[in-house]
């Protein structure tokens, strides 16, 4: 089993409505490494720390799980979406997208908590510049969140 970290922003899709509608495409990726994780290491099952990004207060809002594995962002072949992409073809799709499915709401865990807590120190989402939209999160650092979270 893997874990990720997944950023999305509240005001397009927040953790209030993954548990609204219970599963999502995680939609609009437009950065080969991330669509990379997606689309050759997420497996069904794999872990997400669901994160708010882009907002007032950024941070872990909640806990969700791969449930469809890798297949092509529809996103990009729309015209009207902010996510097209003129390049991407139906017989050969750039951008990839996998489903999560809610699990749980936590409080928020922000950015400025996880800097506290040297197990979280090596996290990509704490390093400066890091501006991955999906990154791995180790096994220590997912039971270390879960503990701080009581879930």
């Amino acid at each position: 089993m893997n874990y990720w970290l997944m950023k999305s922003e509240p005001d397009d899709v927040g953790i209030a409505d993954l548990a609204r509608l219970g599963e999502v495409g995680w939609y609009g990726v437009r950065n080969y490494q991330a669509r990379n994780f997606m689309r050759d290491a997420m497996q069904i099952g794999d872990g997400v720390l669901f994160y708010h990004s882009s907002c007032a207060e950024p941070g872990v809002a909640g806990l969700a799980e791969v449930c469809r594995l890798a297949y092509p962002d529809p996103t990009q072949f729309d015209p009207a979406s902010k996510y097209f992409d003129a390049k991407s073809t139906l017989d050969a799709p750039r951008w990839q997208q996998v489903d999560v499915r809610f699990v749980a709401r936590t409080r928020l865990l922000g950015l400025e908590e996880m800097r506290r807590y040297p197990e979280l120190a090596d996290m990509q989402v704490l390093k400066r510049g890091n501006r991955l939209s999906i990154t791995p999160v180790t096994p220590a650092e997912w039971s270390f969140i879960r503990e701080l979270l009581a879930c």
